[in-house]
């Protein structure tokens, strides 16, 4: 069974594609479990293709048929194979991560705070209000400003930040090379965790030549093998609807983890059942950082209650069988 939704945006998200107000995609009924399909131009196959894809899954008399539909749909496949996890953990009787983890899954999750673009003082007191919610890490946006203003908006969120918060700057691949190392060693003297996607993904060859503070690849994962990735990285961002599935995120963060790169879990600003999917792929991960989860306020509509609060800079992650969404008939 497939059910269409969409779902308002607190604020207009800004993609390559150009601006979206709103999250459309698709649940995907089969055996008791639900999926979701949420694709994003650019990330994802486009909406016609997750459609066909979905419809050629649901006709299909098997989960491996249905999965072969999905080959070369992300969204799709997510979909489907969340539901087939859904359906066989709720069986089992079972949280999702736990059928995730090669051991204990965690019961809590530490996610990062995210502040956008703005001034000094407006970054300033962003951070500061994130600390005061209970959060250890906080994004800041970068890259739409010149280097030397971002780099006064970090150290005046450095400066605002208590002793034990870690910082990470976000520059969506906006910077050129020496951008990029002018930022990385300015950098180096403040308590930043890492530069994430500091060049274009296309310029992947030049990352490693940046030095002077660590290095996690997002949009890299998406137009280059997760090999050449790690080889450049130290941080990777895992997002589960643009790789095909909280299954294939689960085995690049395996993966990561054994080439000594570190994986964090995000998503694509997805609806609730995604999104609590990925906590469960996060829960899994043993001792994972600060994860980008924290964002059921991007959204100003919502599929169903969310069954992973946000309190003191953690997510909760549902004890219940399967992913502990109660998504009704009517959603």
């Amino acid at each position: 069974m497939i059910r269409a939704f969409s779902l308002a945006l607190a604020e207009p998200l800004a993609t390559a594609n150009g601006t979206i107000g709103e999250r459309t995609g698709f649940l995907f009924e089969r055996d008791g479990g639900v999926g979701e399909a949420t694709p994003l131009a650019g990330w994802t196959e486009p909406h016609d293709a997750c459609v066909a894809a979905l419809r050629a899954a649901d006709d299909a008399d098997s989960w491996e048929r249905a999965l072969d539909a999905c080959t070369d749909a992300p969204a799709a496949r997510h979909a489907v194979s969340l539901a087939r996890m859904d359906a066989d953990a709720c069986a089992a009787g079972r949280p999702l991560a736990s059928a995730l983890s090669d051991g204990a899954a965690a019961d809590s999750v530490p996610v990062n705070a995210t502040v956008g673009d703005g001034t000094a003082a407006a970054t300033s007191a962003a951070v500061a209000d994130a600390a005061a919610d209970g959060f250890d890490t906080v994004k800041v946006k970068v890259g739409s400003r010149s280097v030397r203003a971002d780099l006064d908006r970090l150290r005046a969120a450095s400066d605002a930040a208590p002793a034990g918060l870690s910082l990470r700057a976000d520059a969506n691949g906006a910077w050129d090379l020496d951008a990029a190392r002018q930022a990385a060693d300015a950098c180096g003297s403040l308590p930043i965790e890492y530069i994430e996607q500091p060049l274009a993904p296309t310029r992947l060859d030049a990352t490693r030549s940046i030095g002077g503070v660590p290095i996690a690849l997002d949009e890299a994962l998406h137009q280059h093998p997760l090999d050449a990735a790690l080889a450049v990285a130290d941080y990777v961002v895992l997002k589960p609807m643009v790789l095909g599935g909280i299954d294939r995120a689960r085995d690049a963060a395996r993966t990561a983890r054994q080439a000594g790169v570190e994986p964090v879990v995000s998503t694509t600003i997805d609806g609730v059942v995604a999104r609590t999917a990925a906590v469960h792929l996060a829960a899994s991960i043993p001792d994972v950082p600060a994860c980008g989860l924290a964002t059921a306020d991007r959204l100003a509509d919502a599929l169903a209650p969310d069954p992973a609060p946000v309190a003191g800079g953690r997510i909760q992650v549902p004890a219940d069988p399967g992913h502990g969404v109660e998504v009704t008939a009517d959603a």
